[in-house]
């Protein structure tokens, strides 16, 4: 048998060889300002110069990048992509949403929810907290297989609550309609005892879950009378945080009333969502605990304006969106002058998609600094979710970035003009394009 010749065997490696590929050409943003979160400044010109997903280099000025995609930002402030902590993708408040659980199938909430990631992307959010919701944890996958477009989702799944709580699925059903389903339990994230809270985690972490949310209190907008009473045990919460950390979870507790905060933050749950009728006390145990607060102000306001439109809300949920939905903005300004840890959330879903960026206005309204808000919403909100790869434009960061006309510093309505929107080095939005 004869050996192939040299040149032969050069032929044969190539074909045999596995495909090069050019190395992905960079992509340089001029911005003629950056925000720099970690500081709270706004810094002058900046050059980001973007690699593989990543931020690769920061440069003073508007620098040349050889071969690179120039993006001209000149006009406009660059910050790092914005993180909302509060969102249901699921659905969308409206007259209808009380029957429409009873009308529409879970396919269905799954295919609005892909309108309403966009819509969150497109307005500058690159990542998401969704706190309840089953189709969150699917949708969750679709937008990282590339299937479709939406913000990277931290997706809680199903909310647990205790029996007629906040997030009891079965409020409102009628006797013949709730002795057919049963009582609900841990699976269907309902609890009433400490073994009940482990199993309840344990079922969120089966599911696919990345973050715990109970109903530490009544809420506004589920079917029941109470929207601020206490409605679980110290020894329950801390058995729902204590099981989480089994899993690297974090807790998130939704608290309107002064007591179900106090249980919650006693227990150890990393944050405090909407915290109406937070007291002094309620202040200083969070910052002895080290507890986040997420305001959601725009739910808030929200809520209290629809309770004066009859029909609305059904007649048990209107006294309390009317009570409660117009006292959070007030408390969150005096959480921020009492110095409480400050994140950015909006409870989007109450209100609708894309329109996110309100709570912006709204935090500076109640006298919370421009720079906070914009902090609260990259390097603080970073920090509640546990990860240090966003919030900031560093090099070797995730190239989350977002750009606004203007000094949103002077004048924060900026971000509500968002027209450059890159995730994780993909440009989805950028000016003159239409969405």
């Amino acid at each position: 048998m004869t050996r192939p010749s040299a040149a032969v065997s050069f032929v044969l490696a190539a074909l045999l060889a596995p495909p090069a590929f050019a190395a992905e050409a960079p992509t340089a943003l001029h911005c003629g300002k950056l925000f720099d979160a970690r500081s709270g400044q706004l810094l002058d010109a900046r050059t980001v110069v973007v690699r593989e997903g990543k931020v690769a280099e920061v440069l003073a000025g508007r620098a040349e990048v050889a071969g690179a995609r120039a993006i001209d930002l000149s006009s406009h402030t660059c910050t790092p992509g914005w993180t909302d902590l509060h969102v249901h993708l699921g659905s969308q408040s409206s007259p209808q949403s009380y029957s429409e659980g009873f009308r529409l199938d879970d396919v269905d909430f799954a295919f609005r929810s892909v309108g309403f990631a966009k819509k969150t992307l497109m307005a500058g959010f690159t990542s998401v907290r969704d706190l309840g919701g089953e189709v969150s944890p699917h949708l969750r996958d679709a937008i990282n297989q590339g299937l479709v477009d939406g913000p990277r989702i931290w997706a809680a799944g199903k909310s647990i609550a205790t029996t007629g709580g906040h997030a009891d699925p079965t409020n409102g059903y009628n006797d013949a309609l709730s002795h057919l389903i049963g009582p609900p339990g841990p699976t269907e994230g309902v609890i009433n005892s400490i073994d009940d809270a482990r199993q309840a985690v344990r079922q969120r972490y089966k599911d696919g879950s990345d973050v715990i949310k109970i109903t530490a209190t009544g809420g506004v907008l589920s079917y029941a009378k109470s929207g601020d009473a206490p409605q679980f045990t110290v020894e329950e919460v801390k058995a729902i945080v204590d099981t989480a950390k089994d899993y690297g979870y974090r807790v998130a507790a939704h608290a309107h009333g002064e007591e179900g905060m106090k249980r919650a933050v006693l227990g150890g749950v990393t944050s405090i969502e909407h915290g109406t009728y937070m007291s002094p006390e309620v202040m200083s145990l969070m910052k002895q605990k080290g507890t986040w607060y997420v305001p959601t102000i725009y739910a808030g306001r929200f809520v209290a304006e629809k309770a004066k439109i009859d029909g609305y809300f059904p007649e048990v949920v209107r006294p309390k969106a009317a009570r409660i939905g117009a006292q959070i903005q007030d408390t969150a300004g005096r959480a921020y002058r009492g110095g409480v840890k400050i994140a950015f959330g909006t409870d989007m879903g109450v209100g609708p998609h894309g329109d996110n960026a309100r709570e912006f206005v709204y935090m500076v309204e109640a006298g919370i600094p421009a720079a906070t808000a914009l902090q609260a919403a990259t390097i603080r909100a970073a920090e509640v979710l546990g990860v240090d790869d966003q919030g900031v434009i560093e090099a070797g960061k995730r190239a989350d970035i977002v750009a606004v006309p203007g000094d949103p510093i002077a004048d924060i309505n900026a971000v509500m003009k968002v027209d450059f929107v890159m995730k994780d080095g993909k440009v989805y939005r950028q000016p003159g394009a239409t969405d």
